[in-house]
């Protein structure tokens, strides 16, 4: 593991990188533990084991597997109508697993309502006509999907998603990750800090896209409004909300041990149906909101392969069983059932890169997983 450890610690030297951790486990222990630089700006404090940090869509996988599991308990799944939970859902005969894969056309919304009003989101999701419905393609709901499957959970549960993620699933197995943080975890979050980029990157494809009002992209990614700044998502409002889509906070070994669970390697509450769902391609080709060609799970992203079933990108590895999602930012974690590794990063030095940069990528890739 020399290799991973020595381009760890390039990360920091030649990389632009602030603060970081990485952890890799295997068949249930965690392997490789590595943290280093500070989480703050100015270099006063350090990136300890402990060190806690928001992971954006990195959250989304857990929560996909909290209304998984939930739905298992009633004896429904991934098949079922999503109109069966929730009467006022826009599309009567989309199923969940067409909600999980980002293919009901809702990640969009027409009307403003506030990130921290969930009643309000929901209200407008309701009125919402879907930009498209399944069969008709696939784009990446960044915002909405939490909203989505919140909505769904406080339905079956009588309580929030992330209330439900932190009492019933992460605080029994120990996983430090966090669906609306207590404020006892507070002092221990890193600052993220902006990334940077040149003029030329925002000329073509995602971001020209994303800086065109009106955009499909531009909607998606700023409905519901609120925390757009980075300085919002380093204020403690933003790390209680319990956002599903973004709001999870949390440690490298903390997403990498969900991931052993997800994959099946250590005992949880996930049910075998649980994590084949997580697991299954349920969709892949462009995407109408990134722009590019994306692979989803119930939940999560795979990477798209050709015609030949050999990969196109190895955001997750070697491994066409593996399986993860990426956070904005440069957070990344994933699963490879196949081989019973996952491996996580987390960081707090934003880059502006609407997949996982060098500082991750070039970590997988010296794993050789």
């Amino acid at each position: 593991m020399e290799g991973i450890e020595a381009y760890f610690r390039e990360n920091f030297s030649a990389r632009g990188e602030l603060g970081a951790s990485v952890s890799v486990w295997k068949g249930g222990e965690e392997i490789v533990s590595l943290h280093g630089g500070f989480t703050d700006r100015g270099k006063t404090n350090s990136w300890t084991s402990d060190t806690l940090a928001p992971v954006y869509s990195a959250t989304k996988a857990p929560a996909a597997a909290t209304l998984l599991h939930v739905l298992g308990q009633r004896g429904l799944d991934h098949d079922t109508l999503v109109s069966e939970v929730w009467s006022g859902f826009p599309l009567d005969s989309a199923t969940f697993g067409e909600m999980l894969s980002h293919q009901c056309g809702l990640s969009a919304l027409d009307e403003v309502a506030d990130v921290f009003d969930h009643a309000a989101v929901i209200a407008v999701v309701e009125r919402k006509e879907p930009e498209w419905t399944p069969g008709q393609g696939h784009g990446y709901h960044p915002r909405t999907l939490g909203f989505l499957m919140d909505e769904c959970v406080r339905r079956l549960e009588g309580r929030s998603l992330g209330v439900y993620w932190n009492a019933e699933i992460a605080a029994p197995m120990g996983i430090n990750l966090w669906i609306g943080l207590p404020e006892s975890e507070w002092e221990r979050v890193a600052k993220l800090v902006p990334g940077r980029t040149s003029p030329s990157a925002f000329e073509e494809g995602f971001y020209a896209s994303f800086n065109t009002p009106g955009s499909l992209t531009r909607r998606a990614f700023s409905s519901p409004k609120g925390l757009h700044a980075i300085a919002e998502m380093n204020a403690p409002q933003a790390w209680v909300a319990g956002l599903p889509a973004m709001g999870g906070v949390g440690s490298a070994s903390g997403l990498a041990k969900f991931y052993q669970a997800a994959i099946g390697v250590i005992d949880s509450p996930f049910s075998e149906a649980t994590r084949t769902a997580l697991a299954t391609l349920q969709c892949s080709g462009e995407d109408k909101v990134l722009l590019r060609e994306t692979a989803f799970t119930c939940g999560c992203q795979k990477d798209p392969v050709d015609g030949s079933g050999i990969k196109k990108r190895q955001l997750y590895g070697e491994s066409t069983a593996a399986f993860g999602h990426p956070g904005a930012g440069g957070s990344h974690a994933f699963g490879d059932p196949a081989g019973g590794f996952s491996f996580a990063y987390v960081m707090n030095q934003m880059e502006l890169s609407v997949m996982p940069g060098e500082r991750c990528t070039g970590l997988v890739r010296e794993l050789g997983i």
